[in-house]
């Protein structure tokens, strides 16, 4: 099942990924597997209902990710620009943040657009997990907040 997802990544030696979710799941697993071959790490940031409603972001060191990956949070989180903004500064130069929400709950043409407006470029949408939407965008290197 999560077969098409997981070609998504392709890990090198040392890389720290990021799992912005309600609770630990099959995709936690799966990325934490995927990262110890490389001896890589997977973070894994929990934000209750309570966080989500009272805006409260997850906390990360700047640059220390290669991948933020937001799991069914990112709709439900009541300030979306100020998880971005963190995002972006904990991702490594040329690092993707992936988000997936359960399907039909994203406007996705308006997430493209949002992501465009906080700096990460090439948003894509796929179709590759039953059950989910996924937009992928880039950080690129010395684009708008160069960072």
């Amino acid at each position: 099942m999560l077969t098409k997802f997981l070609e998504l990544f392709h890990p090198l030696p040392g890389n720290h990924y990021l799992h912005v979710t309600k609770e630990q799941n099959d995709i936690s697993d799966a990325l934490a597997k995927l990262l110890v071959s490389v001896e890589g790490k997977l973070s894994i940031a929990l934000l209750s209902e309570e966080d989500l409603k009272n805006a409260k972001p997850f906390r990360a060191l700047p640059r220390d990710n290669d991948i933020v990956v937001f799991q069914d949070i990112f709709s439900q989180h009541k300030n979306q620009s100020t998880i971005l903004k963190i995002a972006y500064r904990t991702l490594a130069n040329s690092a993707e943040i992936v988000i997936l929400e359960k399907k039909s709950i994203l406007d996705i043409e308006a997430l493209k657009n949002t992501l465009e407006e906080h700096e990460f470029r090439t948003p894509n949408h796929l179709d590759i997990l039953d059950g989910y939407d996924i937009v992928v965008a880039k950080k690129m290197h010395m684009w708008g907040a160069g960072l």
